[in-house]
């Protein structure tokens, strides 16, 4: 695979090599939804993955992708959470070690959880130049093979499978809605649908409060922010520079959603449709239930992308 390309054989190859580890995730619908937005929204439950998130898919690509010379002295990256989990998890799997950068306000469960998987995690502070900075040094001191969230054509490729299973389930879908952080999951997608059906409409959704993805897609520039302050703790990267390159040429738009549309739309999601997701997979819901995209007769998959929340501390809930 080449470092700054991805293709539609490179997803098909990523499918094939995480089969023996990755779950294939169910598409769900809402009769109730369906009725009031006068369509058929279905969602692929990403939240089910292994890890409790879609990450899984690109890090176990570029984990298993690599050869036993590169894969030994370990694997690295800086991640909010769910990657960093998802590159624990894949170095376990393949019995090398796996070191994660964490900014210091990363949410507890996500902590615990790249732990938990065999990680080791080596705190910095908010911001994306905190975390590259911390991952610089890491990565010079150990010598170890970085993953990077989104910015990697593994990555990016590993991603993709999720679009692979959903046109294999409902090949007729008209629109795909992706939240956007890094960019990895909407590239991977993007790419897997103009393998496939390139008339497929593929739409981002990203909070109002780090709108990185509108703001490039609106001046055909890279844009970045460092430490946007949203609730989607996991849309807080700004667009790599690789997933920018296919966003413009792959992507139909990107939508915006406030804060508050988001915890509504994760909080329909806990009592209506009985998931469970994080706020970052609130966002497209968000982008259905406000009637930002025009959906009426079509056939739409919303991307759920993970499901790691603390309980303790719903957003919803007074404290």
């Amino acid at each position: 695979m080449s470092d700054t390309a991805v293709t539609f054989d490179d997803i098909k190859t990523a499918a094939r090599r995480i089969a023996p580890f990755a779950s294939r995730t169910p598409l769900l619908w809402s009769s109730t939804l369906n009725a009031s937005v006068g369509a058929q929204v279905s969602f692929k439950c990403e939240n089910l993955q292994k890890i409790g998130a879609f990450k899984f898919r690109g890090a176990l690509n570029a984990v298993m992708s690599l050869d036993d010379t590169r894969a030994k002295p370990g694997v690295a990256t800086h991640s909010s959470g769910n990657h960093g989990a998802a590159l624990a998890l894949a170095a376990r799997l393949r019995g090398i070690p796996a070191f994660v950068v964490m900014p210091e306000n990363v949410p507890q469960p996500k902590r615990d959880a790249v732990r938990a998987y065999g990680g080791e995690i080596v705190t910095c502070a908010p911001g994306l130049k905190a975390r590259e900075a911390a991952l610089a040094t890491l990565i010079e001191e150990r010598g170890l093979e970085v993953v990077h969230p989104y910015d990697d054509a593994r990555v990016i490729a590993g991603q993709g499978t999720c679009a692979l299973e959903i046109l294999e389930e409902m090949p007729d879908v008209d629109v795909i809605l992706v939240p956007v952080g890094g960019g990895g999951l909407i590239s991977g997608t993007a790419i897997a649908v103009s393998g496939i059906r390139p008339e497929i409409r593929v739409i981002g959704a990203e909070p109002a409060l780090a709108d990185d993805a509108w703001q490039a897609m609106e001046s055909g520039k890279r844009v970045v922010l460092d430490n946007p302050d949203t609730i989607a703790d996991g849309l807080r990267a700004s667009l790599g520079e690789l997933n920018f390159a296919i966003i413009r040429e792959h992507v139909e738009s990107i939508l915006r959603v406030e804060e508050a549309a988001i915890v509504e739309a994760m909080k329909y999601a806990f009592s209506r449709l009985k998931l469970v997701i994080e706020p970052s997979s609130a966002v497209p819901v968000a982008v259905v239930l406000k009637g930002l995209v025009d959906l009426h007769g079509l056939k739409a998959v919303v991307v759920l992308t993970g499901g790691n929340v603390d309980l303790d501390r719903l957003p919803w809930v007074a404290r």
